[in-house]
């Protein structure tokens, strides 16, 4: 699931309203973190924030599904964002901070 320079670009450039964030390329995707958590991952040009009880709903409302892995036979926290939110600047910043508090409470730190 190799990401393209160019999607990359897109996804750190929509991100910029969040704040800086480090991009680490890892097992052929992305992961995307924030003072040294990880909250967003992107795969095969897929952006996905990490998702718990306090906000699935918000994904499963868009119609949006998990990450799963075949490898694995699993599902990760990781759900696919709408379009129209990364298209969105200031609400893909909502939806990234929601995701990076996830990650402050699930770090094994």
């Amino acid at each position: 699931m190799a990401v393209s320079d160019e999607y990359l670009n897109y996804i750190q450039d929509q991100l910029s309203d969040f704040g800086e964030v480090e991009i680490k390329r890892m097992f052929g995707g992305v992961g995307i973190f924030r003072d040294g958590l990880m909250f967003g991952k992107i795969g095969g040009d897929t952006f996905r924030l990490k998702v718990d009880e306090s906000n699935q709903k918000m994904y499963e409302d868009r119609g949006m599904k998990p990450f799963y892995s075949e490898s694995k036979k699993k599902g990760m926290p990781y759900w696919e964002v709408p379009a129209d939110v990364v298209e969105d600047r200031g609400e893909l910043a909502k939806w990234a901070k929601m995701s990076f508090d996830i990650a402050k409470t699930t770090s094994k730190k």
